[in-house]
């Protein structure tokens, strides 16, 4: 069975459910449906969020599952959480935090130095 997609691919706007069938007994159900918001995410961000998940929300977990860094984990996680529809941080207190674990991650500051410019 295909996923059920979630976009319109012409325009990429979300695509309303308006028919249900079963395949055993042939019933249709003719309605407006309503999509979970989970529904709207890409694979990618899908795959990320059911490792999340996986993972008890352990980062340090999701980076050795995925093979990705400390920040890169922090953006996929706040997108998902964007692309669900709720509020995080600031894109300004967001860049700064990054600038600051990406200089951790270089050795270009100490652990304690991070700890002190994230306060």
């Amino acid at each position: 069975m295909k996923k059920v997609i979630s976009r319109c691919p012409v325009c990429n706007s979300e695509l309303a459910v308006t028919r249900l069938k079963c395949d055993s007994c042939e019933t249709v159900i003719e309605n407006s449906f309503r999509l979970s918001k989970f529904d709207y995410l890409s694979d990618e961000d899908l795959y990320f969020a059911e490792t999340f998940i996986r993972c008890r929300g352990n980062i340090k977990e999701v980076e050795k599952e995925l093979g990705i860094s400390y920040p890169t984990v922090r953006a996929k996680l706040d997108s998902v959480i964007k692309k669900l529809g709720y509020e995080t941080e600031t894109n300004e207190e967001s860049a700064k935090k990054e600038e600051v674990l990406r200089a951790l991650e270089n050795g270009e500051i100490t652990a304690e130095q991070a700890i002190e410019q994230l306060k």
